[in-house]
């Protein structure tokens, strides 16, 4: 019996530290490869794939805003630092073959294409993953914000935020040794209690488009498949009607 996914179109969050690996900044190509062949067994299941990474294993914006450089100024260099990830990603999947596409926020068309919505959609009904580099081409907004809004945009089933936890917990592991794993909890829970899944905004855009977003473990091989075939691993955020 052929598995059958749970959800028909994702968006994966990547952090940038996703991909720096055990070092914590710069692009490490084992990780790399590894989440590209993680990518290429979702996309053999039949699931439309689009991938938003961070920048943060390049620069941070907030690092340089805090030691007196303009926000803004910070923030577009954090956005070029995901396009320079995106590509490492686009070179490791076609490496395995997998057909893919960037394309940024921030037009730069000799490396990448434009971000246009309906081009996106047409890609990933080819059963190309499309890879959206350069936040949304604003200074102000973290790169969560952008998946939630791309998720929105091209009508995703659910948002996948990839972290180094098991999911959200009710109070920080690292601190907390009494800490416990939640596995389901509604949107306004997470906003209240300021649990750290993602930032308000990006919280709030998937709450208001009824998006829900498992937060699950990206270090282990073989998760991105069990979320996406709906095995109950991770947290699951959902609308707060939900009984």
């Amino acid at each position: 019996m052929s598995e059958q996914p749970k959800y028909r179109r994702i968006v994966l969050k990547l952090s940038g530290e996703a991909l720096a690996g055990s070092a914590g900044y710069g692009i490490d190509p084992t990780v790399v490869d590894s989440i590209a062949r993680q990518i290429k067994d979702v996309l053999s299941l039949g699931v439309q794939t689009a991938v938003v990474v961070g920048g943060g294993n390049i620069w941070r914006g907030q690092s340089g805003s805090s030691k007196g450089m303009d926000r803004a100024t910070a923030d577009y260099m954090g956005m070029l630092a995901t396009v320079i990830n995106a590509l490492a990603l686009m070179d490791a999947l076609e490496k395995h073959g997998v057909p893919v596409r960037v394309q940024t926020a921030i037009e730069m068309k000799e490396v990448a294409e434009p971000y246009i919505r309906r081009r996106a959609i047409n890609h990933l009904e080819k059963n190309r993953v499309v890879i959206f580099a350069a936040g949304n081409g604003n200074p102000y907004f973290s790169t969560d914000t952008t998946a939630a809004l791309r998720a929105a945009e091209i009508e995703a089933d659910v948002m996948l935020k990839a972290t180094k936890e098991a999911g959200v917990y009710d109070a920080d592991p690292r601190t907390n040794p009494e800490a416990k794993k939640l596995d389901e909890i509604g949107y306004l829970d997470v906003l209240k209690e300021n649990l750290r899944v993602m930032d308000a905004t990006a919280t709030s855009l998937c709450m208001d488009n009824n998006i829900p977003i498992v937060v699950f473990n990206m270090n282990q091989y073989g998760n991105i498949r069990k979320v996406v075939l709906g095995e109950p691993i991770g947290t699951f955020v959902r609308s707060d009607h939900h009984a």
